[in-house]
């Protein structure tokens, strides 16, 4: 029996472009490439060379601090780069294909123990697709959490669905495999009228607009994380990979990503491999005049713009937007048109009559400048949280550290002040101070 949990606050952006029913395939890819920013938390070394052969499963970085964490090959070929940027930082490492070997089979790990499940996430490379709470990091393998929480609702625009039915079976096995790691509770939570009856597991089904989906919303509302303790989050995506391995002792590179957005060409879901070249993805659904097209890897929200030549599809690796960057438009009257095609939370335009459900084709414009943080409570309304998102932000931004932890900072991540960032009357990228805040704090204590 499951229980619900239903959203108010919070906003669905009526963005066009969802993609249909339709699945195609892309996974023989021949270059795919690791992100090491993807995976916050530690700070990365490469243990391979350009030109050293790797299987699929392979190592291809590992943290400095503990040198337990792997990030690994998705593909069987040959390292051919480790981009690096200033200070030698490692911005990507690409892996070539050269066969279509099958994932490394890890021997030797059985999913009997919490040290043995331990090991062997860490060296398939699944721990890395982890986060706890606090910090927004992946977890610390040292610290066992008090609870562990898995969502299979991801309420961004244009989301696509993250599992159905012939994956209960893996679903069941991750549930156990979790149930090792914590003497707490794992949490499931699905959306309303999609659960599915999992044992092991506490099943809560969630109601209402985005931000439901997100992690650290559902853990306020179900049991809120307090100074002192760790929760640990992941997907269900990551979930049934985990099952996956503990079941075979494979690792699944593969995953199913939505190409959406306003300019994507019969937007649908394709089959293809993590990390992999983002411009063989995406040319079927790139429009003919690709001069004004941002691209997305994520959502409009919280996901990285990304260079259509030399990019690659980026964790969490389920979807891609193609929307116009705007940078030639030109409006009658600008701000001040009437256009029932502008839209607006506040009803400034009479977009508002015709109903703020039918789909807007937005593009990438901030449409404002920037200035200082008014205390209108506009954030309020789409921040669902038992938090006051401005004075955290201020507390930040000052770095207070008494009153960031009064204030709930070991409870959020960057992602749920996305929709705050996008009601914004000032334009402030709310993102990037509260994950610098969070790396603040985490230094200093």
């Amino acid at each position: 029996m499951s229980n619900t949990i239903k959203i108010k606050k919070g906003l669905d952006i009526p963005l066009q472009g969802a993609a249909s029913g339709k699945i195609s395939d892309c996974t023989a890819v021949s270059l795919a490439g690791i992100v090491p920013d993807d995976f916050p938390g530690y700070k990365w070394k490469a243990i391979v060379k350009p030109g050293e052969k790797v299987k699929c499963g392979d190592p291809l970085l590992t943290d400095k601090e503990t040198g337990r964490i792997f990030l690994t090959s998705p593909l069987s070929g040959s390292v051919e780069e480790i981009r690096r940027g200033e200070r030698r930082k490692i911005l990507a490492v690409t892996v070539r294909r050269e066969d279509s070997a099958s994932s490394l089979i890890l021997d030797g790990f059985p999913f009997t123990t919490a040290e043995t499940i331990k090991e062997a996430l860490l060296r398939s490379g699944l721990w890395a697709m982890m986060r706890q709470r606090p910090y927004d990091v992946i977890p610390d393998p040292s610290v066992t959490p008090r609870d562990i929480f898995i969502t299979a609702l991801d309420s961004a625009p244009l989301a696509p669905a993250l599992f159905s039915e012939k994956d209960k079976a893996d679903i069941q096995s991750g549930v156990a495999a979790m149930r090792h790691l914590t003497s707490g509770n794992v949490y499931l939570t699905f959306p309303k009228g999609k659960s599915m009856d999992i044992s092991g597991a506490e099943i809560f089904e969630i109601e209402g607009p985005h931000p439901a989906g997100n992690v650290s919303v559902q853990i306020d509302k179900i049991d809120a994380v307090n100074k002192g303790e760790t929760v640990w989050a992941l997907d269900i995506a990551t979930l049934i990979r985990i099952g996956k391995l503990s079941r075979t002792g494979v690792t699944d590179y593969q995953t199913s990503v939505a190409v959406t957005g306003p300019l994507a060409i019969d937007p649908h879901i394709i089959t293809t491999i993590i990390g992999a070249e983002i411009k063989e993805i995406i040319k079927p659904f790139m429009p003919a005049d690709t001069s004004d097209v941002r691209v997305i890897s994520g959502n409009v929200l919280t996901g990285k713009r990304i260079n259509p030549q030399d990019g690659f599809l980026r964790y969490p690796y389920r979807q891609i937007t193609l929307l116009k960057e705007g940078a030639h438009a030109d409006e009658f009257m600008g701000w001040a048109s009437l256009s029932p095609e502008k839209y607006s939370v506040k009803r400034n335009f009479p977009a508002f009559l015709r109903g703020l459900s039918k789909p807007f084709p937005f593009d990438a414009r901030i449409k404002g400048g920037h200035r200082a943080m008014i205390l209108s409570e506009e954030y309020d309304k789409v921040f669902p949280m038992d938090i006051y998102p401005e004075f955290l932000l201020k507390a930040i931004m000052a770095r207070d550290i008494d009153k960031m932890e009064q204030l709930g900072i070991y409870e959020v991540a960057p992602e749920d002040f996305a929709l705050p960032e996008f009601v914004d009357t000032s334009k402030i990228e709310l993102q990037k101070i509260v994950r610098e805040g969070l790396d603040y704090l985490r230094n200093e204590i």
